[in-house]
């Protein structure tokens, strides 16, 4: 009777060490209990709205936009880009090539827009095409194009911007995401160097931000990302940030796109 206690006892510690679980555990958890309420999907609904609305001094919808599957084409878009253009000659991700769209059918100044401040304005109305067109694709995997020229070269800036360190800090997008293991706070760090799975890093953004109640585009992620590092923004739609993005996106390759994701 003594035995059959004591073995009872164990039993239950053994479980309750294995009931426990890691902090990265828990924040998965947590993201998947309100996954089906994310606030996300109501910049997909503006998002399509102002993909199909007509705006802009030309009254033009973005309907003939081309993304890179051809003009109005959106499903399958995202998870191929950045990628090059033949009609602007240049590497383009879906904020900038946006920009370019909304100047063109619509007759908006992409300039002005790129210098609007974050989140403001055109710049949040882009967002919202971003969730749209991003939400497109939910589900399908990471291919981005390698066969031009330009394409490649903006793969090695977008590495060596990667590796680069400077600032205060003498820090780099390498000093967080350069290796496995390591963490900020509660929040576990990917290794974008390679490719760190589905939904992960690249493969999650766009993405609701619950800590600030805002959806935030990749090109709004990487300049905060500098600002961490304590360097001057790049700027909206830079050469720089869009290098970074063939760079993570051409890591992730396979990657299966959760975005719009959901973070902290």
């Amino acid at each position: 009777m003594k035995r059959l206690l004591i073995t009872s006892i164990l039993l239950a510690a053994a479980a309750g060490v294995s009931a426990q679980k890691t902090t990265a555990e828990g924040i998965a958890e947590y993201r998947r209990m309100i996954a089906d309420g994310n606030p996300a999907e109501l910049f997909e609904a503006k998002g399509e709205e102002l993909w199909k609305q007509k705006r802009g001094p030309k009254n033009a919808s973005l309907e003939q936009c081309d993304l890179g599957q051809g003009p109005g084409k959106v499903k399958g878009a995202f998870v191929q880009l950045p990628r090059f253009f033949a009609d602007t000659g240049k590497v383009q991700d879906l904020e900038s090539r946006l920009l370019t769209c909304m100047q063109t059918l619509q007759g908006f100044d992409a300039a002005a827009i790129a210098k609007t401040p974050f989140g403001r304005d055109e710049q949040k109305n882009i967002e919202s095409l971003v969730a749209y067109i991003s939400g497109e694709s939910r589900g399908m995997r990471f291919s981005l194009p390698q066969g031009h020229s330009e394409e490649k070269t903006m793969y090695e800036v977008g590495k060596r911007a990667f590796f680069y360190r400077g600032g205060p800090y003498d820090f780099s997008c390498a000093s967080c995401h350069g290796e496995d293991g390591k963490r900020i706070r509660l929040q576990d760090l990917p290794n974008l160097t390679g490719n760190p799975g589905d939904g992960v890093g690249f493969a999650a953004w766009p993405a609701y931000r619950v800590g600030n109640g805002q959806l935030w585009g990749m090109q709004r992620r990487l300049n905060d990302c500098f600002r961490q590092q304590r360097f001057p923004y790049p700027g909206y739609a830079s050469e720089v940030t869009i290098a970074l993005g063939v760079y993570m996106g051409v890591n992730a390759k396979g990657a299966e796109s959760i975005a719009p994701g959901l973070k902290r």
